[in-house]
C-alpha cells in the first residue's frame, strides 16, 4: 500500500530547495565575479556577506511562500492525475504537474506586471525561470518515504560546496578563466580615450599626448567625486612590463602630475586607470578606449 503523503514534509522539502538553489546561485556569482574587470569601487565584502546574513530569513520565507502557492498545488495536482496510472505514466504526469500549474498562474502573474508598467518580454523570462526554479522544488519533494528532507538536505549542501569546490580550484589552476588585463601595445594606446565626463586623451603614434579636461584626484577622493581637471600637452611610453599586471604607460604632461596608468578592461573594451584614494584601496578613475563612431 502506498504510503500517505505529508503535505507538510513537501512544504518543508520545497522551501529547502528554494533556500539551496538561493545559495547555489550566489556561489555561482562569486566565481563568476573572479572572471570579470574590477569595478570601479571595489565591493565590500564583509557587508555583503552581513547582508546576506540578514536576508537569510527573508529567503526561507519567500521560498515557503512560494512553495505554498506553487509547489503545494502541483503535488496535489500531480497526486490527483497519477491515481490509476502505471509506473510509467504515473512518473510523466507527475512531471507534467509543475508546468501546467505555471500556466495556470501565467494569466495573474501577467495581469500583475501589466499592472504595474512591467515589460512583457521581462515578465515571461522571470516567469520561465521561476518555473523551472520552482519545478526542481516540487520534483524532489514528489517522493514518498522516510528521510527525504535529511537527504535533499545532504545532496543540496554538497552540491553547493562541491560546486564552490570546483570554483576555486577551477581559478587557480586555470580550469576557469579568472580576470587578467589585456595585453595591449603602442598600437593600441594610440587613439583617444576618454572618462565617464568626457575628459580626454589623445595618445599619436610619434609619442605625443594631449590632455582635455581630464581629472587629477588627490588622496581620499572618490572616482565620481569632483576633481580638478587637467589640460595640456606632452609626451607618452608604453612599459609592457612582466607581465600583464605590471604593464603601464607614462604620461609626461607638466600641467597634470599623473602617474603612471595601469591597464585593465577586456581586450575588446581597454581601459587604463590609477588608483584614487589611499593605496589599496582599490578605487579606480578609468579611461576607456574611444571607438572610431565615439
Amino acid at each position: 500500500m502506498r504510503q500517505q503523503r505529508s503535505y507538510g514534509r513537501v512544504l518543508v522539502v520545497s522551501t529547502l530547495v528554494g533556500c539551496l538553489e538561493v545559495a547555489l546561485t550566489v556561489v555561482v556569482v562569486l566565481v563568476y565575479v573572479r572572471t570579470q574587470p574590477p569595478p570601479d569601487t571595489p565591493p565590500d565584502w564583509a557587508a555583503i556577506g552581513g547582508s546576506l546574513i540578514a536576508l537569510t530569513p527573508l529567503v526561507g520565507f519567500v521560498s515557503f511562500l512560494l512553495s505554498l502557492v506553487f509547489v503545494l498545488p502541483a503535488v496535489a495536482l500531480a497526486d490527483l492525475v497519477v491515481r490509476g496510472l502505471d509506473a510509467r505514466a504515473a512518473w510523466w504526469a507527475a512531471v507534467a504537474a509543475p508546468p501546467a500549474v505555471a500556466a495556470l498562474l501565467a494569466a495573474p502573474v501577467l495581469i500583475f506586471a501589466t499592472y504595474n508598467d512591467a515589460q512583457t518580454g521581462d515578465t515571461l523570462v522571470f516567469w520561465a525561470s521561476a518555473t523551472a526554479s520552482l519545478s526542481l522544488g516540487a520534483v524532489m519533494a514528489l517522493p514518498r518515504g522516510e528521510g527525504l528532507l535529511r537527504r535533499v538536505a545532504l545532496w543540496g549542501a554538497a552540491v553547493v560546496a562541491g560546486t564552490g569546490l570546483f570554483g576555486a580550484l577551477g581559478l587557480a589552476v586555470g580550469l576557469l578563466p579568472a580576470y587578467e588585463p589585456p595585453r595591449i601595445g603602442p598600437g593600441t594606446m594610440t587613439g583617444t580615450w576618454i572618462d565617464h565626463t568626457g575628459g580626454s586623451l589623445v595618445f599619436t603614434p610619434d609619442g605625443r599626448v594631449t590632455a582635455a579636461g581630464v581629472g587629477v584626484h588627490r588622496p581620499g577622493d572618490h572616482p565620481d567625486d569632483p576633481s580638478r581637471r587637467c589640460s595640456g600637452s606632452g609626451t607618452w611610453s608604453y612599459e609592457p612590463g612582466r607581465d600583464v599586471w605590471s604593464q603601464e604607460v607614462r604620461t609626461e604632461i607638466p600641467e597634470c602630475p599623473w602617474r603612471a596608468w595601469g591597464v585593465d578592461g577586456t581586450g575588446q573594451e581597454p581601459r587604463i586607470s590609477q588608483g584614487v584614494g589611499d593605496p589599496g584601496s582599490g578605487r579606480l578613475y578609468r579611461l576607456r578606449k574611444a571607438s572610431d563612431r565615439t
